[in-house]
């Protein structure tokens, strides 16, 4: 079978709409002010084999790690007709513990082997664990909330009871944990269904040859865009400012060997894994070099498994970009991930410096609230990622205020915030001049205050408190980010990753950091 472009064109776009139609049944559904006004989720088709067809315009550190959670699923799972399998072990597959995937077998008529797979993963606001909203500062997985190895949630279309019990029964909100999972399981049906009826419009061996053709073509255009790269070996460190227990400066180092259509990118001299919870496992790695080159190619190519194969990843077993087990994790996903995609874009800037844009905020800025609350007398779990400041580039500033790189949520409305828990917004605005200066600015932080309505507990775990967002040729860094806590009209600095008991009437105060600037 040849391929036709313009059967190229639709396939390339039917299968993305399934996605993305996932992803509004996901959104729409769920349950928690995380998943339905921030959306962090992230939906996916993909072939039998469980590599990546297509994904909608979600979450970059979900998209690139879920086919491991897809293959895991099959390789620990008997798959019928109407069943799921649900994981979030980061050794098996996963990224982190909130982060949990459902995935789901599309038969054919007549078929005994699923001819694809549809997925979907949703950050949770609380998975049990030590601390409220399990992203504790830990020191081994099993302090951060419930581990799930591949387990049929789902069997023959009906959810399996004790399963869910056991679930809800570890976790501080169960109501809003159970309409989550419904949330989820109600997406993959949707992208079951869309699937079917594209296979009996088609035929599945025209969909299936589509399917490949789409890898091989994104596969072609990633080539091309690394030929249009300088050969040579290209090197660059950063630092991240520490894993929030007994270490500071840990090195993120690459090494970027590129040689006509194909890279290998080097991280095996970054650091050893840590104590605290910044240790990523290697489907984290591998998440962020995707995105980088992904977000090197101009045009609308899809992105799946093929832009991945001109590009070889070195890691070493044991080091803080592929930890062993048990280590902790929770900060791995959303911290060191973005300090591999400064690194990368870093090794990039050498080679081609006109196209890379200095360093953006470089976290995410993650903040777990949990306690009771005194108006309800019910427990809530509340936990978001804040925006930042953009790296200016060579062509325009850097925007302020919005999130980058390996994040791709929304902001928490304070209208949402202030219904759905017991807190009082007192700030929320641009954290002016913050942006690093250049010919070229980088993008401007942001402060936002909240005011405990409510005893609670807090744990942050954020990144560029010490160590600055990096500008390029010739820029300046973007100013590093600040915690505060104001109890009682006295201002209590605290650092980057810390966890403490708040009283009614204590403030949180985030400034997030600027991005670095461009040129001089």
């Amino acid at each position: 079978m040849n391929v036709n472009p313009i059967l190229l064109e639709v396939f390339k776009n039917r299968f993305a709409a399934i996605s993305e139609e996932m992803g509004v049944t996901l959104t729409r559904t769920a349950f928690s002010p995380n998943i339905k006004e921030r959306r962090d989720l992230s939906c996916a088709v993909f072939d039998h084999k469980g590599d990546m067809v297509a994904q909608a315009a979600h979450i970059p550190v979900h998209l690139g790690s879920m086919p491991l959670s897809v293959k895991s699923a099959i390789e620990n799972s008997d798959f019928k007709d109407g069943d799921m399998v649900m994981l979030n072990d980061p050794f098996k597959g996963g990224t982190h513990l909130p982060d949990i995937t459902l995935v789901a077998p599309v038969f054919c008529e007549g078929s005994t082997e699923p001819a694809f797979y549809v997925a979907n993963r949703a950050h949770h606001s609380d998975v049990g664990g030590m601390a409220s909203g399990s992203m504790p500062l830990s020191t081994s997985l099993y302090q951060e909330g419930i581990i799930i190895p591949p387990v049929k949630i789902v069997e023959n279309g009906e959810i399996v009871p004790g399963v869910m019990t056991l679930l809800l029964n570890n976790v501080r909100t169960p109501v809003e944990r159970e309409g989550d999972f419904a949330a989820q399981i109600m997406a993959n049906i949707t992208g079951v269904t869309r699937l079917k009826e594209l296979i009996e419009k088609y035929g599945l061996q025209k969909v299936d040859f589509y399917a490949a053709s789409l890898n091989d073509y994104a596969e072609s255009i990633t080539r091309n865009t690394i030929k249009s790269i300088p050969d040579g070996t290209y090197q660059f460190t950063d630092y991240m400012d520490g894993d929030g227990v007994d270490c500071e400066n840990v090195p993120i180092s690459v090494t970027m060997e590129v040689k006509g259509d194909s890279a290998k990118l080097d991280f095996t001299a970054s650091g050893d894994q840590v104590t605290g919870s910044v240790n990523a496992v290697r489907s984290i790695t591998l998440s962020a070099v995707l995105y980088v080159f992904r977000s090197l190619i101009e045009g609308d190519v899809p992105t799946n498994a093929g832009i991945l194969r001109p590009i070889e990843v070195l890691t070493r077993k044991g080091s803080i970009l592929d930890a062993n087990f048990p280590a902790a994790v929770a900060g791995g996903n959303v911290e060191t991930s973005q300090r591999v995609v400064d690194v990368v874009l870093g090794a990039l800037a050498e080679a081609i410096p006109q196209r890379i844009p200095a360093a953006s905020q470089g976290t995410m800025n993650n903040m777990t609230i949990g306690g009771m609350d005194e108006r309800t007398g019910k427990p809530f779990a509340y936990y978001e990622t804040l925006a930042g400041g953009m790296g200016a580039s060579a062509t325009c500033r850097g925007e302020h205020a919005t999130h980058s790189h390996m994040t791709n949520t929304l902001n928490t409305p304070v209208e949402a915030l202030e219904y759905s828990y017991p807190f009082r917004v007192k700030t929320y605005c641009i954290r002016k001049n913050t942006g690093g200066a250049g010919r070229i600015p980088g993008g401007d932080g942001l402060v936002r205050e909240i005011e405990l309505l409510s005893s609670c507990e807090i744990t942050v775990l954020s990144e560029r408190r010490v160590n600055a967002p990096y500008g390029l040729q010739g820029g300046s860094p973007g100013t590093p980010g600040k915690n505060i806590l104001i109890r009682d009209g006295e201002e209590i600095v605290k650092p980057g990753k810390f966890h403490s008991p708040l009283k009614k009437g204590d403030i949180i105060r985030m400034e997030t950091p600027g991005g670095g600037g461009w040129g001089k």
